[in-house]
């Protein structure tokens, strides 16, 4: 039976909103430093493929480690001591900028860009916490609202995040955006540590390439999570513009790092709305082809981004590519919570967070060096053309994606 938001929240003594709390603290200190090394390494450099450098910093680490880490996070210690040690790492990341910005050392680059790798470590540990957690909460039926309404929590986050971030950079300094990262990662690390959820665990111990192995087939064999997780990697692969908004705020719209923070909100305004609605409404009919729809409308969304001049518009055409945006992660969450089996959780959304990961963090590449190669505009105009390509291919190639219903998997 489905439980309302007020039972959701109520459910095992007020775990889920501990978790929430773990997750919104999380996304606000990432967000927050992240637009403060945007903003910081673009001041340094005055190259786009420096801001693309930060994205292949992170994604390097991020993949090497994912496998692993999903693997533990099924078989060894705490779900609940895994997401506690993720904020710990974070807020460890944040507090080294810190110190770089104050002392500022020789190559100040080069150990942005490494602090930048170790949070890549932080953030492989975060999906499979998380998604292990939500699971053992939340009951099935209910699987669709929570995931609206932690979509929503988490694009506040999106919304908050880059604009306090970006503010702070601009009226304050850069390592005050950083203290304040590194206190809301510790906050995190004390919601995770405050969870009471009983973990059971029915299955011995694999050898961790016999595990990873395990949770690789069945996502090749599972064309509607295999299908949702290439469809967003690619998309965001190619779609994504985030990276090179630092530079749109400096050379295309001429404004200060205050801008940055806005335009990188943007997005998430149209998200929170559609978790919210999606929360009260889920897409139990159709799903896929909803999915699909919302890839290819977030493609458009970036066409119409790169053509565009004008400062303001450009935040109400992000703020719709949000929207897109979030139709597509909430049914591809919903998707990967009801197909995949408890003891798989965490190397299923490791390797889930390496698709979705992979593409931010390569995508920040791949838009750095395309407008290094192409020029900014014409790249971010490439990129939406290539999701639109993409979602063409994936409703051909993957037909039972293209004809889910989400009650299928109830």
């Amino acid at each position: 039976m489905s439980l309302s938001v007020r039972q959701m929240l109520a459910h095992q003594g007020y775990a889920f909103p501990k978790l929430l709390a773990f997750r919104i603290q999380m996304v606000l200190s990432y967000q927050m430093m992240m637009v403060a090394i945007g903003w910081h390494i673009y001041e340094l450099t005055h190259d786009p493929l420096s801001l693309g450098l930060i994205g292949l910093a992170e994604v390097i680490p991020y993949m090497s480690s994912a496998l692993f880490l999903g693997h533990a996070v099924d078989h060894y210690f705490s779900r609940r001591g895994f997401a506690t040690l993720a904020g710990l790492f974070l807020a460890l990341n944040a507090s080294m900028m810190v110190v770089i910005t104050q002392y500022q050392p020789a190559n100040t680059a080069m150990w942005i860009y490494g602090t930048v790798a170790l949070t890549g470590f932080a953030r492989a540990l975060i999906s499979p916490s998380y998604n292990t957690l939500f699971a053992l909460i939340i009951p099935r039926a209910s699987v669709a609202k929570a995931a609206g309404f932690g979509s929503s929590l988490f694009q506040a986050g999106l919304i908050i995040g880059p604009a306090i971030g970006g503010l702070l950079v601009g009226f304050a300094n850069k390592y005050v955006a950083y203290e304040i990262s590194a206190v809301l990662a510790l906050g995190a690390a004390i919601a995770a540590l405050m969870l009471r959820v009983k973990e059971h665990r029915s299955h011995a111990p694999m050898h961790v390439f016999a595990s990873i192995g395990e949770g690789l087939r069945f996502v090749l064999r599972t064309q509607v999570v295999l299908g949702a997780q290439l469809l967003d990697m690619f998309a965001v692969l190619f779609g994504g513009a985030v990276a090179l908004l630092p530079a749109f705020v400096h050379d295309v719209y001429h404004m200060g790092p205050e801008g940055l923070g806005v335009l990188r909100a943007a997005p998430a305004i149209g998200a929170i709305v559609t978790g919210i609605f999606l929360a009260r409404h889920p897409i139990h009919q159709h799903s896929g082809r909803w999915l699909l729809l919302a890839v290819g409308g977030f493609g458009l969304c970036m066409i119409a981004f790169g053509l565009c001049r004008s400062y303001w518009l450009a935040i109400a055409i992000l703020a719709v590519s949000g929207m897109m945006d979030g139709v597509s992660v909430i049914l591809r969450q919903t998707i990967l919570q009801l197909a995949t089996p408890d003891n798989m959780r965490g190397r299923v959304s490791a390797i889930n967070g390496i698709f979705i990961g992979s593409s931010n963090e390569l995508g920040a590449f791949e838009s750095g060096l395309a407008a290094r190669l192409m020029g900014l505009v014409p790249s971010v105009i490439f990129g939406g053309l290539m999701t639109m390509t993409v979602v063409g291919v994936t409703a051909v190639k993957a037909p039972k994606l293209r004809e889910l219903h989400l009650s299928q998997l109830h």
